[in-house]
């Protein structure tokens, strides 16, 4: 955890298409609190921005050739002292849109490598510097049945096969349901929750100034 009060860079990635959604609440109220403590916040609305998810061949090889969009979502997460995902329960996956941004993101040589003399059949080494990872989701299906029924898959997506093998051991994670019946009081209670998870994860005072920090909005 960082020390309360140090000012950090973290990258907030949204991958949701309505608007109007909890997901788009819950992402722009913790972007708006870690900026409010003096962060540095790079936001990303996946779907408004249009970014595209599919994985050409040409960038697979770790010496291929990417696009400049897509080197600059690599140095935001290399750089990045936290990050956060908020992105909907969908299939027991992220959104298209989304995993094709890890696809193209968490590259070799970026999120992660493998030792020398290693052809990629062994243990790769994680290399990204976040100390912490919060992944926020939502979903209709009630907690006991995803647990008993599905496993919950999306924990095991991000947890072990993402980020702890790209090196970010310290995970938070929290879903929230059932949001089709929720109230507006409960959606409230869920936004707050997801600012103090956010704020515990990344070591964040309560006690915030207004304008105190900087954003780089990608819309």
């Amino acid at each position: 955890m960082h020390p309360v009060n140090s000012s950090i860079r973290i990258l907030i990635i949204l991958g949701h298409p309505d608007s109007g959604s909890l997901n788009h609440a819950i992402a722009h109220a913790v972007r708006d609190d870690m900026l409010a403590a003096g962060n540095e916040v790079v936001f990303h609305d996946l779907y408004r921005e249009g970014f595209d998810p599919l994985l050409l061949a040409e960038e697979i090889p770790d010496n291929g050739g990417i696009p400049d969009i897509i080197q600059a979502h690599c140095d935001e997460l290399r750089s990045a002292d936290g990050i956060v995902i908020v992105h909907p329960n969908w299939w027991g996956q992220p959104p298209a849109v989304l995993k094709g941004w890890i696809d193209r993101v968490f590259r070799p040589g970026i999120a992660y490598r493998f030792d020398e003399g290693d052809s990629g059949e062994g243990i790769p080494v994680g290399l990204l510097q976040a100390r912490a990872a919060v992944v926020l989701n939502t979903s209709n299906t009630i907690e006991t049945r995803e647990q008993k029924v599905f496993g919950d898959p999306l924990d095991a997506i991000w947890r072990r096969c993402i980020f702890h093998l790209c090196g970010v051991r310290q995970f938070h994670r929290r879903m929230f349901t059932v949001v089709v019946t929720s109230t507006r009081e409960q959606r409230a209670a869920w936004i707050e929750e997801a600012k103090a998870l956010c704020r515990d994860a990344f070591g964040q005072d309560a006690n915030r100034s207004p304008d105190a920090g900087r954003a780089s909005q990608h819309d």
